[in-house]
């Protein structure tokens, strides 16, 4: 069965999307723990990350810096926070997080939005991304 975010790179899922090449994806995720909280993913679904061929792990990291970048100029942080977790949906993805404090590296502390502030923040993100 396929895992949400299959669903999501497949557009069967809204989301806010950020970047998207040939191999990966960054949207918004929907339970952010700070505003601009995006998630890269690899568009083939691979349940963990040390999973991934050495290459693809490679490429899913220089992804997530060009991601990162973009973050920490569009939205107000002291640094873009990064995990890799992986027992909630079974396919790789890497959080990126835009941080001041570490309590929105903890996954207890969320915060809510509208949808207009998420179309906003993922454009605002999209601005400073470099080709």
């Amino acid at each position: 069965m396929a895992t949400v975010f299959t669903k999501i790179i497949e557009g069967e899922i809204p989301s806010y999307k950020i970047a998207e090449d040939e191999n990966f994806i960054a949207f918004l995720d929907i339970n952010p723990n700070a505003k601009g909280h995006t998630l890269c993913v690899p568009k083939e679904e691979t349940d963990k990350l040390f999973d991934l061929g050495e290459h693809m792990y490679l490429q899913l990291m220089q992804f997530s810096r060009k991601v990162a970048l973009a973050i920490e100029k569009a939205i107000p942080c002291k640094r873009v926070g990064v995990a890799v977790i992986g027992l909630e949906v079974p396919h790789v993805h890497v959080h990126l997080i835009p941080l001041n404090d570490m309590k929105e590296m903890t996954f207890n502390h969320k915060v809510t939005m509208t949808e207009d502030e998420f179309e906003e923040t993922a454009t605002q993100i999209k601005s400073h991304l470099k080709n």
